[in-house]
């Protein structure tokens, strides 16, 4: 089932540090507009582009490089890691739950 035509609701989570750059909120019910200018359905590039828009509260070089995430963050689609799925090709459904997680800790 293409998404394009549709609005998509996912839940959008951060951890290990992430959160720090979204206000310290760990979890977001996220509704992502339908998509009418461009027949691309929703999938986990525009997604990272939109919460790079639209949540993100600072330092964006800490949490994207160019189109994707920075080396370092560990994405999560439904529990199982986004390279198992399609990374940034994976088409998103509603209700997926995408977890970004830190690994790059201070010392």
């Amino acid at each position: 089932v293409r998404n394009c035509n549709m609005s998509v609701n996912v839940r959008v989570e951060f951890a290990g540090g992430a959160e720090l750059l979204f206000g310290k909120v760990s979890s977001h019910e996220v509704r992502l507009p339908q998509r009418e200018e461009e027949e691309e359905p929703w999938n986990m590039r525009s997604l990272i582009a939109w919460v790079r828009d639209n949540l993100l509260r600072e330092r964006p070089e800490l949490f994207v490089s160019g189109e994707t995430v920075r080396p370092g963050i560990l994405v999560l689609v439904n529990d199982t890691d986004w390279e198992l799925v399609g990374t940034l090709d994976y088409e998103l459904q509603s209700n997926d739950k995408i977890v970004f997680i830190s690994t790059l800790h201070g010392g």
